[in-house]
């Protein structure tokens, strides 16, 4: 049924909206805030954390893949660059609320996690949030295809051309880097950004949505 706007549901839709902000960079400062609570205790225990990443086609590990985005090798270079895009990119994520930015997180950590579980070498613990970095930059660049929307797809220019050369060279193979971890992390992305797509009325849903009754205003 259609409803006619007034100022006050409109003051109470702007307080809605900010409080979800509100709440999804709260939950994004807790992030990232987790991240570096973990790395001191890491430095603390002389980094034995480290060997608490993503173990490939280990099944006795798989646990890892929970625990791998929040632990990171030093604080400089590897947390350090790892935190300055997930805030940038996580508070654009974050601007739709705590739950959007709790599913695009937790979509990105398992996919991505399993994708560098099976294709990573063997032997070695995969440990940082690239992967996560990579997946809010590719879930910001698919959105606006999936649901068709101009602002978002501008959204995803400007990531793309703050952040994409860094990003792209960083699949490029490199010893020391896990490029896996970084493609899977892409992926798990992308498959964000469909799963959480706005679904769209159908046509005919559309055209009955239009008609009211005479004398009855439609917003």
């Amino acid at each position: 049924m259609n409803e006619i706007s007034t100022p006050d549901a409109r003051n109470v839709s702007r307080r809605r909206r900010g409080q979800a902000q509100r709440e999804g960079l709260a939950l994004l400062a807790g992030i990232v805030g987790l991240m570096w609570f973990v790395e001191v205790i890491n430095a603390i225990d002389s980094y034995h954390l480290d060997s608490d990443g993503i173990y490939a086609r280990n099944l006795a590990r798989l646990w890892g893949i929970f625990t791998a985005p929040f632990i990171h090798a030093n604080f400089a270079p590897h947390l350090l660059d790892n935190t300055i895009p997930l805030v940038f990119m996580g508070a654009i994520i974050a601007l739709h609320g705590a739950r959007r930015l709790a599913l695009v997180t937790l979509i990105v950590i398992v996919i991505g996690g399993l994708g560098t579980w099976l294709v990573s070498p063997a032997h070695v613990s995969t440990i940082g949030a690239s992967g996560l970095v990579f997946g809010y930059a590719t879930y910001l660049l698919a959105r606006g295809f999936f649901d068709r929307s101009p602002l978002e797809l501008l959204t995803g220019l400007i990531v793309g051309v703050i952040w994409g050369g860094a990003l792209l060279s960083s699949i490029v193979p490199q010893t020391g880097i896990s490029w896996q971890g970084h493609l899977a992390g892409a992926v798990a992305g992308v498959i964000a950004a469909y799963v959480l797509r706005r679904e769209r009325p159908a046509a005919g849903q559309r055209s009955r949505g239009t008609r009211t009754p005479a004398g009855a205003l439609a917003e």
